[in-house]
């Protein structure tokens, strides 16, 4: 590793001391601001996107604005609920890994009971949430959270985590269409398969963030599995994620703006896969956020492309 990219990964941290949680929330709030990861955003996006996808693909003409806000309110409070959980299992291993020490659990900011209850409080909002939608959608809900639950343990076993991730993070698309229909049809599967593939490329690039901390802690992830690999099973991903919304979105006869957005959001991809960094944790991270634009370019050639159909 380059001495760039070492002293890069030692004073980098995943929470900034000047950001506005620290500016404008009450003090005893802040860690569970922290905790819920509202001072992150990026997650809650990712989350939300394929959510998006899945309501605009389904509507007969614009997404529906009610369902837009349901959704990302649903997001925030479930992406904060993930979150929770992980750090709760992954308290250990936080501690060990200079990007994720300072968190609310390892640094003593929260105790583990007080992670419960927010979790709780978290689980009982997003309730509320799924109680607004359909019968399908409120099953496929309460189906999500085996994944959600599973998910913090994957690192032990697999160096797939981000496989399983992608489960769950774009099980939105499944929840999404389900919530305009009442059920679910093949279009929002292949979108639900490509968003996987989708998961496997951004993961996999932030996971590169933690693959000293890693090795050293005995935990895996496609970053230490591919190795010098990497960028030809980037490319490998996000082509395949391509195909599949360009299918999901031919399935449903969409209007040409929808392909005009896909090429430009495959331009996207194929820039991330040529310029990332793999040895630069903040250039990791800064290719794992642009995936923000990405999913809102998909969203609007969806949303676009179905109203013209």
């Amino acid at each position: 590793m380059s001495e760039r990219a070492e002293t890069a990964r030692r004073h980098f941290s995943d929470i900034r001391a000047d950001d506005w949680v620290e500016r404008f929330l009450p003090a005893a709030i802040r860690p569970y601001a922290r905790l819920a990861r509202l001072d992150r955003p990026i997650g809650t996006w990712l989350l939300l996107l394929p959510c998006w996808w899945g309501l605009a693909l389904a509507a007969p003409g614009w997404p529906d604005p009610w369902l837009v806000l349901v959704f990302a309110i649903g997001a925030i409070t479930m992406r904060g609920a993930g979150c929770t959980i992980n750090d709760i299992a992954d308290r250990e291993y936080d501690a060990q890994v200079e990007r994720t020490r300072s968190r609310p659990l390892p640094s003593g900011a929260v105790t583990l009971g007080q992670a419960f209850v927010f979790l709780a409080l978290q689980l009982a909002i997003g309730l509320g949430v799924l109680l607004t939608l359909n019968w399908a959608s409120l099953l496929l809900g309460a189906a999500s959270l085996l994944l959600v639950a599973i998910y913090p343990f994957m690192k032990r076993v697999t160096y797939w985590p981000q496989f399983v991730l992608g489960l769950a993070f774009n099980w939105g698309a499944l929840l999404g269409w389900a919530a305009v229909t009442g059920g679910l049809d093949w279009p929002a599967a292949v979108l639900y398969v490509g968003g996987i593939f989708w998961t496997l490329g951004y993961d996999t690039i932030y996971a590169h963030q933690d693959k000293a901390d890693d090795i050293k802690i005995g935990v895996k992830s496609l970053a230490l599995k591919l190795g010098e690999r990497t960028r030809p099973f980037l490319a490998l991903f996000y082509a395949a994620a391509t195909l599949c919304f360009g299918m999901a979105g031919a399935m449903t006869g969409i209007a040409w703006p929808f392909y005009a957005a896909l090429g430009c959001g495959a331009a996207q991809l194929a820039w991330q896969v040529a310029r990332v960094e793999p040895d630069r944790p903040d250039d990791c991270l800064a290719k794992f956020k642009s995936n923000r634009l990405f999913g809102l370019i998909l969203f609007a050639g969806i949303a676009i492309g179905r109203a013209l159909a």
